[in-house]
């Protein structure tokens, strides 16, 4: 199984279905999120799709995702 480094080129990472948010602005800026194989998720700019990819564990973007659910970023967005 292919271990993956933050820094990996997005398009190096064969076989990777992209996925953004619906919510995302109408010219697509977003960051798109992959599975792949060893259950790592990968993260990138869509704007920039042969860029470089961050590579996170599960329990990683669970964190994350929890956080972001609860409110927890909010201010980033809102200036708050």
């Amino acid at each position: 199984m292919h271990q993956f480094e933050n820094g990996t080129s997005a398009a190096r990472i064969d076989g990777a279905v992209w996925k953004k948010s619906s919510h995302s602005n109408p010219s697509g800026n977003c960051v798109e999120l992959a599975r792949l194989p060893g259950g790592d998720i990968a993260l990138r700019n869509s704007r920039d799709p042969e860029g470089p990819a961050l590579i996170y564990t599960r329990a990683e973007i669970s964190a994350f995702l929890s956080g972001a659910k609860d409110g927890e970023f909010d201010g980033m967005v809102d200036g708050i």
